[in-house]
C-alpha cells in the first residue's frame, strides 16, 4: 500500500463508510475508534473555528474564545474562503438550512 492511487482508494472507502452512519451516537463511536483523543479534539476545534469565522469573529476573537493557534485559525480561514473543496461552506449551508427549517 504505497502508491498514491491506493491512498485515494482508502480515502474513498472511508468516505463511503461514513455515509453509512445514521445517528450522532454512531458517528461519535466510530470517530472515537478511528481517532486518538487529540485528533478528535483537533477536528472539533477546527469546526468551532469555522463556525466562529463564519459568524464574523476576527482571528484574535476566535483565538481568545477557543485558545486555538493563529496558524490553525488561518488554515481554517483559507479553506473556508479560498480552497476549491468547499467542504466547510457546504456544511455551513446545510446547517443554516436545517436551522431555518427548524424555525418554521
Amino acid at each position: 500500500m504505497n502508491n498514491i492511487n491506493d491512498h485515494h482508494k482508502n480515502i474513498q472507502d472511508l468516505c463511503k463508510v461514513l455515509l453509512l452512519l445514521e445517528t450522532e451516537e454512531e458517528v461519535l463511536n466510530f470517530l472515537k475508534d478511528l481517532c486518538t483523543p487529540t485528533e478528535l479534539f483537533a477536528f472539533a476545534e477546527r469546526w468551532q473555528i469555522c463556525m466562529s469565522l463564519n459568524d464574523g469573529l476576527s482571528y484574535r476573537e476566535v483565538h481568545a474564545q477557543l485558545g486555538a493557534s493563529l496558524t490553525t485559525i488561518g488554515r481554517v480561514a483559507r479553506f473556508l474562503k479560498n480552497e476549491n473543496y468547499k467542504g466547510y461552506v457546504a456544511l455551513l449551508k446545510k446547517l443554516k438550512k436545517q436551522t431555518n427549517e427548524g424555525l418554521k
